[in-house]
């Protein structure tokens, strides 16, 4: 499927799935696409393996959820925050390090006070290795943390490699 990408959304200092600074953490890039889905882009390295030279099963859990959790944003941008509070995952193949993987959300159910989404974690041969349905309540960031947006580096950071169309 040929996407077009309309925007990027920001990284984090510490965040493990999105902190830049963060060096234990995946790392990731989000960016918003053109069908309202989400797509992030991660490469897991050794830090992260379960069984040797596959990404640990929880480490796969937390980059679904961010997924998903960040795409209610293609809506509402960051007035819309997500707290998970259930999340199911369908492990399909084993999930290589070392390798630059896609994920994708997309919000399946929007209502006042709560959202669902689903998404998947692609393989670069484009299968599906995990999927995933989460369910969240939607809040304001004031109300989840006290987050100071300077001190955790709360921004977008263009790099030369951002896609312009990804093709999933």
């Amino acid at each position: 499927m040929h996407l077009h990408v309309m925007g990027k959304q920001p990284n984090s200092k510490m965040c493990f799935v999105c902190g830049l600074k963060n060096v234990a953490g995946l790392r990731a890039y989000f960016y918003e696409l053109d069908n309202g889905e989400l797509v992030g882009q991660f490469r897991p390295g050794e830090v992260h393996q379960g069984y040797p030279g596959r990404l640990h099963g929880g480490v796969a859990t937390a980059i679904l959820d961010e997924t998903i959790g960040r795409a209610i944003m293609v809506k509402y941008g960051e007035e819309v925050w997500g707290v998970t509070t259930s999340f199911n995952i369908r492990y399909r193949k084993p999930i290589p390090l070392n390798a630059t993987l896609w994920v994708t959300g997309r919000i399946t159910r929007d209502s006042k006070l709560f959202f669902e989404g689903t998404g998947e974690i692609v393989l670069p041969d484009g299968s599906v290795a995990a999927e995933g349905h989460g369910k969240y309540v939607k809040l304001p960031l004031e109300k989840i943390s006290d987050f100071d947006v300077e001190e955790q580096e709360w921004r977008v950071v263009p790099a030369p490699n951002d896609p312009k169309e990804i093709d999933l």
